[in-house]
């Protein structure tokens, strides 16, 4: 459900919608939400800034990324 091919490998999210992290934002995308990363998978979580630790909830789940909210 999850799972893309890429380049020969398989991405597959690491979480599903409703699962809590701890998290540390490591930069700011284009949107100016902050981009934090979950093994690897990037998870955009808005009104952060980087160096933030936060815990946050997964709220929808991509391909290849995924939108978060603190909580």
């Amino acid at each position: 459900m999850y799972g893309d091919s890429f380049g020969g490998r398989s991405l597959e999210a690491p979480f599903r919608v409703g699962k809590r992290n701890k998290v540390k934002i490591e930069s700011i995308g284009q949107g100016r939400d902050g981009i934090a990363r979950i093994k690897g998978f990037v998870v955009f979580v808005p009104n952060t800034k980087v160096g933030d630790e936060v815990e946050i909830v997964i709220n929808s789940v991509k391909r290849k990324f995924a939108f978060a909210e603190v909580i």
